[in-house]
């Protein structure tokens, strides 16, 4: 492989999760570059995060300081659903489950077993079909989030990848568990 260029680091991160078995010419360039990386990013308000025991790097806008002003956002702030939102939770709850047991390295999770995941938080009323759907378009825009890899030759089976910890991290959890008790409390009283 040629010397890599910090066009094959810098645009890869601009546009997602940089992870090291999708992108390997991407993830040697950031990691040889990681210096560069930084002075390139850094004048644009943005920082690279990189885990390399996990295998991903990605970009977070830089906090300004007290006397600075706050920069305009080039990584776009995406709004989640409540349902993407859940769906994130629990399975960033079910890989520190699997974390925990440590006995292989990848979790993988079918279509069926989300379903399960998501059953008790969705109305009994609910039909198995349509609910097996929106579970289906949920974990659909999680993939596209990077989140979650679609496993080759297997239909509706899926690789939660450990960039998850990064992101949905132990605040996160804490402040969706006060906005789900609080939807609950709401659909409790109505």
């Amino acid at each position: 492989m040629s010397e890599p260029t910090l066009t094959y680091a810098v645009v890869p991160l601009l546009r997602g999760i940089v992870h090291a078995d999708e992108h390997p010419t991407a993830w040697e360039a950031v990691l040889r570059l990681a210096p560069q990386v930084h002075d390139y990013l850094h004048p644009l308000g943005l920082d690279v995060r990189v885990d390399q025991s996990e295998g991903y790097a990605f970009v977070v806008p830089v906090d300004p300081g007290e006397d600075e002003p706050d920069l305009p956002r080039l990584v776009a702030r995406r709004q989640l659903s409540y349902r993407v939102s859940l769906m994130l939770a629990l399975l960033r709850r079910r890989l520190q489950e699997f974390d925990s047991q440590g006995d292989q390295t990848r979790l993988v999770l079918s279509r069926d077993d989300a379903v399960e995941l998501v059953r008790t938080y969705h109305p009994a009323r609910t039909q198995e079909a349509k609910l097996a759907d929106a579970v289906e378009a949920d974990l659909n825009k999680i993939v596209d989030l990077g989140f979650l890899r679609r496993m080759r030759g297997q239909a509706h089976t899926y690789e939660v990848r450990r960039v998850l910890k990064a992101f949905v991290d132990a605040q996160w959890l804490a402040d969706f568990d006060q906005r789900l008790a609080d939807y609950l409390d709401g659909e409790e009283a109505s």
